[in-house]
């Protein structure tokens, strides 16, 4: 696809410093652009980059637009504009309806304007919606529903009665609707509890690879609309997680724990069970959450990085916190 400045900027509302009949065919990074790419900057660590870079077109913020001294796209926030023509450069491909031989579906009628590949094993009662993409080797369980525009990425798993809304992508490996991890202790014995709960997901929700969302143990797991989920991510029974909340890698969530909207979760955090996150909480990487938080801001716990030797001398200084505390307070 080739785009004039003037073209993009008649779709995307921005000031052009340069020629606006330039013609752009891509987006690229600053290290690898041609002269028809478009680039980005917003952090002035790189400017030194800009004499080497290729390109003719950048898009960065009125601070940095004399910088360069080619085409300049100026906005307030070049990455999310950059982002942007990406995806008109980048369309999603229409599907091409068909559903494989080798599927095995035990459910009557079912939609036909679905791509289904190779080796997909499909439940009773399986409602699946429109322009859905199911790829190969996934397994759908009985009593599913799946929303409009759905894109199931190869060796996908979804246990029974699970509901998921529309325009959701979900990677390769990840589980949804697996047992809870509950038991009781009955003379030293771990006896099973039965989980009869479900999950239900909202709409635009995208799920990384092998990552693990359990079903509820009576009531239904919840993740919300527009709710952003990384690799790699135990999400535990009767997890609640509101609109628009973001969790990153290698997040642990344990079971009943409730995260509200607008939140965001870095990665490695563990956030204990049965309490809850405000909505408008930003937690940093590698946080242990183990109360509840009432009040929306930032969020850390951990220790920064330090060599072992100093570690070793904290820790032990640590451990005596306590006792020089109750001297201090005699």
């Amino acid at each position: 696809m080739n785009y004039t400045l003037k073209q993009l900027s008649e779709i995307f509302n921005f000031k052009i410093i340069g020629d606006e009949e330039y013609t752009v065919d891509k987006v690229s990074s600053l290290e690898n652009a041609s002269e028809k790419s478009i680039v980005f900057l917003s952090d002035k660590k790189l400017l030194n980059m800009l004499d080497a870079t290729k390109a003719r077109t950048i898009i960065t913020t009125k601070e940095y637009s004399e910088s360069f001294k080619h085409n300049v796209i100026i906005t307030e926030n070049p990455y999310l504009l950059f982002v942007k023509i990406s995806h008109l450069f980048n369309p999603n491909k229409k599907n091409e309806y068909y559903i494989d031989k080798s599927v095995v579906c035990t459910t009557k009628n079912l939609n036909k304007n679905l791509s289904i590949s190779p080796n997909v094993v499909i439940g009773k009662n399986v409602l699946i919606g429109d322009d859905s993409f199911i790829g190969a080797n996934c397994y759908i369980g009985d009593n599913v529903t799946i929303g409009e525009n759905a894109y199931l990425h190869p060796n996908v798993s979804i246990y029974s009665n699970v509901v998921i809304g529309k325009n959701f992508i979900v990677h390769s490996g990840t589980v949804i609707g697996s047992d809870g991890f509950g038991y009781l202790n009955e003379s030293q014995k771990w006896v099973k509890i039965p989980q009869i709960g479900s999950v239900q997901i909202g709409d635009d929700v995208e799920i990384g690879s092998n990552t693990s969302i359990d079903r509820g143990t009576l009531d239904n797991t919840f993740v919300g609309n527009g709710v952003k989920i990384d690799n790699q991510i135990q999400i535990a029974h009767n997890v609640h997680i509101g609109d628009n909340t973001a969790i990153a890698g290698c997040v642990g969530i344990a079971g009943s724990a409730k995260i509200g909207k607008n939140c965001t979760i870095g990665g490695g955090a563990g956030i204990q069970g049965h309490i809850k996150i405000c909505d408008n909480v930003q937690i940093t990487g590698m946080t242990k959450v183990s109360c509840n938080i009432d009040h929306a801001g930032t969020y850390s716990s951990g220790t920064p990085l330090m060599t072992n030797k100093q570690w070793l001398k904290s820790a032990a200084r640590f451990k005596k916190l306590n006792e020089l505390f109750v001297k201090n307070k005699k």
